[in-house]
C-alpha cells in the first residue's frame, strides 16, 4: 500500500512528512543526484505555517526565517501606498515567515530522513512516464546513466515541478509553461534592514518593480541581515523566451541601469542589488488551469498541478497545503484512487481562483499598476488618489482567494487532527 512520490522539493518531501504522520508508507525519487539547498528567498503564508506546526517544525521555522511583520506597495518614487500588518501582527494565529527555499527544503528533508530513514529517498531517478492498472500504479524512471527502471506502488504523486513529465503525460499538447513576459532577476545580500527590520516591500508597477525581505535577523556584529530581493522587467512576450536554461546566472549589468535612480530614504535598491553574490534570471511563467488532475491511481500537486505568477506569495504555501489536503484524502478514504479524487475536488478549483487571479490583474500588487495608472506614482497623499477602504477591500479579497483570511483561518479545524492514523496492512 506504497504511495509512491516523483520530486523531493517542497511539495514531495511535505506529502512523505504527512504520510508518515498517519502511518501510509511512501517511496521518493528525485531526479537531482543530491539534494543541496539551491534558490532564494519565498514566503510562507499563516495557513501553509500552521501546517507545518503541525508536522512538528515550530521550533524550527524560527532559526531559519523571519516572521513577516508587515507587507507594503510603494510607488517608482518610494511613496508608500498601502502598508497593512502580516502573521501575527495582523491577527493570524499563526505567522507568516520570510525563508530561504533551500534551507525549507532542507529542513523537510533531514526530517524526512530522521523520521522515515534515508533509504524512502532515491535520488538521481527522473520520473519518466506512469502506467496505471487496477491494482495501482507503476512509474517508470531514467538514471543519470541512461537506465531504465519501474517502481510500482499503490498511488502516484506527481511533485516533479513546472516541467512535470507525468503532467505532460497526462496533458500531451499542452506544450511549454506560458512566458507574459515579465523576467525575475533574483538575488539575495548583506544589507541593512529597512523599515520595521522585518518588511515585505513591492515597489514599482506592473512592467517594472522590486520585491524585497529580509531572510535572517540582523549580524549582533555587523548589523547587516541576509536580504532578498527580486527585479522585474516585462519585454514584449512576442520575442518568446530565448535563453537556454530557466534559471541561469546573469550579470547585474543586465537589468541594473533600470533601477540606478531608484534610491529612497529608506532603501537604496541599486545598492542592495550590487551586494549579491550570484544572481539568478528566469521567465515569469504560468499554466493553463486543468479540468483534470486525476488519472486512476496518479494525480498532481505542487507546481505539477499549478503553475501560477509569482505575485501572492503563494507558491510554497499552496505546494504544503496540497500534502497536507491530500493526507486528509488518504485519511478519509485509505490508500486509493477516491483519496486523490478527494484531494483534487477541494484543491483544484482553489488553485484555478488563484492562478485566474494572478493572470488577471487581481493578485495583491495590481494595485501598484492602478496607482501608475492614476498619477504616475506621484502623490502628496495617498488618500488624494485612491480612498482607504478601496486599497483595504483589494487587500482582503485576494487573502479570501488564496485561502488565508484571517477569521476563516483562524476558525479552520486542523485538516489532520491531532494523532490521527491509517491503520493499513502494509
Amino acid at each position: 500500500m506504497t504511495v509512491l512520490i516523483a520530486g523531493a522539493g517542497i511539495a514531495g518531501l511535505s506529502l512523505a512528512l504527512t504520510c508518515h504522520q498517519i502511518g501510509v508508507p511512501v517511496r521518493i525519487f528525485e531526479s537531482a543526484s543530491e539534494l543541496k539547498p539551491l534558490g532564494v528567498g519565498i514566503n510562507l503564508q499563516p495557513n501553509a505555517v500552521r501546517e507545518l506546526f503541525d508536522l512538528g517544525f515550530e521550533q524550527e521555522l524560527g532559526t531559519i526565517g523571519v516572521q513577516t511583520r508587515d507587507y507594503g506597495f510603494y510607488s517608482k518614487h518610494g511613496l508608500e501606498i498601502w502598508t497593512e500588518p502580516r502573521g501575527k501582527w495582523a491577527g493570524y494565529a499563526w505567522p507568516q515567515y520570510s525563508v530561504h527555499r533551500g534551507m525549507l527544503q532542507m529542513m523537510l528533508y533531514r526530517a524526512v530522513v530522521e523520521r522515515l530513514g534515508a533509504d524512502v529517498i532515491e535520488t538521481g531517478w527522473r520520473a519518466e512516464s506512469f502506467e496505471t492498472s487496477p491494482d495501482g500504479a507503476v512509474l517508470r524512471l531514467r538514471g543519470r546513466n541512461g537506465e531504465e527502471r519501474r517502481e510500482a506502488g499503490r498511488l502516484l504523486v506527481a511533485a516533479d515541478g513546472v516541467h512535470s513529465a507525468i503532467r505532460a503525460q497526462m496533458v500531451p499538447n499542452e506544450g511549454p509553461a506560458i512566458w507574459n513576459g515579465a523576467v525575475l532577476w533574483r538575488g539575495t545580500s548583506r544589507a541593512e534592514p529597512f523599515l520595521s527590520g522585518a518588511s515585505m516591500v513591492l515597489i514599482g508597477h506592473q512592467t517594472q518593480r522590486v520585491v524585497t525581505y529580509p531572510l535572517s535577523e540582523p549580524d549582533p556584529e555587523t548589523g547587516l541581515a541576509l536580504i532578498n530581493w527580486i527585479a522585474e522587467k516585462t519585454f514584449d512576450p512576442s520575442i518568446g523566451w530565448q535563453q537556454e536554461d530557466w534559471n541561469r546566472k546573469a550579470a547585474i549589468g543586465d537589468f541594473l541601469p533600470d533601477f540606478e535612480d531608484w534610491r529612497f530614504d529608506w532603501l537604496d535598491v541599486p545598492r542592495l542589488i550590487r551586494g549579491a553574490g550570484d544572481v539568478f534570471e528566469y521567465p515569469m511563467v504560468d499554466r493553463d488551469p486543468l479540468d483534470k488532475w486525476t488519472d486512476g491511481s496518479v494525480t498532481l500537486m505542487g507546481d505539477a498541478a499549478h503553475v501560477t505568477y509569482p505575485v501572492g506569495s503563494n507558491g510554497a504555501s499552496q505546494a504544503i497545503v496540497d500534502a497536507r489536503k491530500l493526507g486528509r484524502g488518504l485519511l478519509d478514504h485509505g490508500v486509493t484512487p477516491a483519496a486523490l479524487e478527494a484531494y483534487e475536488d477541494e484543491m483544484r478549483p482553489a488553485s484555478t481562483k488563484i492562478i485566474l487571479a494572478n493572470r488577471g490583474g487581481g493578485g495583491p500588487d495590481a494595485i501598484l499598476q492602478r496607482v501608475e495608472d492614476l498619477c504616475s506614482g506621484r502623490f502628496e497623499k495617498i488618500e488624494d488618489v485612491i480612498s482607504h477602504e478601496d486599497l483595504a477591500a483589494h487587500a482582503a479579497k485576494y487573502k479570501t482567494v488564496a485561502g488565508f483570511g484571517i477569521e476563516a483561518l483562524n476558525a479552520m479545524p486542523p485538516i489532520l487532527p491531532v494523532g490521527a492514523s491509517l491503520q493499513i496492512n502494509r
